[in-house]
């Protein structure tokens, strides 16, 4: 692996908490490679936003695609480019349904949230989780939502809710399995931030925080845990 600075891939990191996600690992000392569904989109939100050029590579990732090459090569580029990865971040998501309900949902909607907010984490790991191995602080942080949490949960919000906590669980089944590796997986609830999704709340700033704090845990640090602010909050 190259001896050079800790690199994280950031996905649907062109707008949003995804952005500032960015703009705060930049601060970190990190390079970041920026996914984006639109490669174009990317470029702009990296060129408006005056990132270094030499730091963060902007990457065609379309989380809601379902052929594990596109993931791969993805990864591979941003690895080609700064010759490591160390931190994924999952944060590209979908579909805040408040206004539906399970029992009248349109399912073929259900299972294009679950393709993004799920599937789309998952393939996106695997890609990178071989990379994250070769890494002394590999970190993956998915992010989450309180509408995923089960004791908590009521009615409302179906996709969103379900794939959250299908989510959730995928967080837990990764950490387990890589607990000896030495990488850390943990899942993130920003709180409702004041995104095009959310629509109001806390600003994005804070709620990037949390992400944050959980890619850059120290060694020993959580696995398999659910935070907010760096605290743990309930399943």
């Amino acid at each position: 692996m190259s001896s050079g600075p800790t690199t994280a891939l950031v996905t649907g990191g062109n707008r949003g908490i995804g952005l500032e996600v960015v703009r705060q690992l930049l601060e970190q000392g990190m390079n970041v490679v920026l996914g984006s569904r639109e490669l174009a989109r990317g470029q702009v939100a990296k060129d408006r936003a005056e990132f270094p050029r030499d730091r963060v590579l902007v990457v065609h990732l379309d989380v809601a695609r379902d052929q594990q090459s596109h993931f791969n090569d993805a990864v591979n580029l941003g690895v080609q480019q700064f010759g490591r990865l160390d931190v994924l971040v999952n944060n590209a998501g979908i579909d805040y349904d408040t206004s539906r309900q399970a029992t009248t949902a349109d399912v073929a909607a259900v299972e294009k949230t679950f393709a993004v907010n799920l599937f789309g984490a998952w393939r996106t790991a695997v890609a990178a989780i071989p990379h994250l191995k070769q890494s002394p602080a590999g970190r993956i942080v998915n992010v989450s939502s309180g509408y995923g949490a089960l004791h908590e949960m009521s009615g409302g919000a179906p996709a969103y809710s379900a794939s959250k906590a299908a989510l959730n669980v995928l967080t837990i089944k990764m950490a387990a399995e890589l607990q000896e590796s030495g990488v850390l997986c943990n899942a993130v609830s920003p709180g409702w931030v004041a995104t095009d999704m959310g629509g109001g709340g806390r600003p994005i700033p804070e709620g990037a925080q949390s992400v944050v704090w959980a890619a850059t845990l120290p060694e020993g640090g959580p696995t398999g845990g659910f935070f907010r602010d760096g605290q743990p909050i309930p399943w």
